[in-house]
């Protein structure tokens, strides 16, 4: 039988982060199932969208396994993003732009991805009162993500209060270092929120960045 490849043990490094340290590292492009929305994470339009998201990559891997290249399916991530990055540390939820994603390997096609799709919604048209609905699984994506150079770290605790460690990151590390944002805040989940006390969450914590005096871009 052929081993599930598992991406936080081929790329451990991305899936880890010291604790009390921000580190740098360069990442390829990446593959995810992806959704947009805005608007507190704790609101009805983000439960709907995770409700989406992971029948839709659970579709995937399914696909996948039938040719042979079955995958562990690996954390939740977003990215976060707002008008002004100040909302992230000022708490200002309304103002946050999300993107929730889970990775995807290389071998998953845009026709895979599609019937994927048709098979969630066919199992959704048979469950009244379903999570999530079709217009929601609808707006599930294939994106691909070129983040380059990045800084990251662990917290552990709860996720409303990263702020402080956000601020340290905008505020000193990033321009003691000559660097500015090139793309959204990431966030990886390696906790479960349903599962763990807030206090024992683990979550890495991801920025993009590139030097003040170049011009940079992201892939989405």
């Amino acid at each position: 039988m052929t081993a599930k490849r598992d991406f936080k043990k081929t790329d451990r490094a991305w899936y880890t982060a010291p604790r009390g340290r921000w580190d740098r590292l360069v990442l390829p492009p990446l593959n995810y199932l992806a959704i947009d929305g805005q608007g507190d994470p704790n609101g009805p339009d983000y439960g709907r969208a995770l409700a989406a998201l992971y029948p839709m990559a659970y579709g995937g891997k399914a696909l996948c396994k039938a040719l042979g290249r079955d995958f562990v399916v690996p954390p939740l991530q977003a990215l976060w993003s707002a008008e002004d990055p100040a909302a992230f540390v000022a708490g200002d939820r309304a103002a946050w732009q999300w993107t929730a994603m889970i990775r995807m390997p290389e071998e998953l096609t845009a026709e895979m991805v599609e019937t994927a799709r048709q098979n969630v919604l066919a199992k959704l048209a048979r469950k009244p009162g379903a999570a999530t609905d079709a217009p929601t699984v609808d707006r599930v994506r294939q994106m691909t993500l070129d983040e380059g150079d990045c800084l990251q770290r662990l917290h552990i605790g709860p996720y409303t209060v990263e702020a402080p460690t956000l601020a340290d990151l905008h505020d000193r590390v990033m321009p003691a270092l000559g660097l500015t944002f090139n793309g959204p805040h990431h966030e990886i989940y390696l906790g479960d929120p349903r599962r763990a006390a807030p206090e024992r969450l683990r979550t890495i914590l991801r920025q993009p960045v590139r030097p003040l005096d170049h011009p940079g871009s992201t892939t989405g």
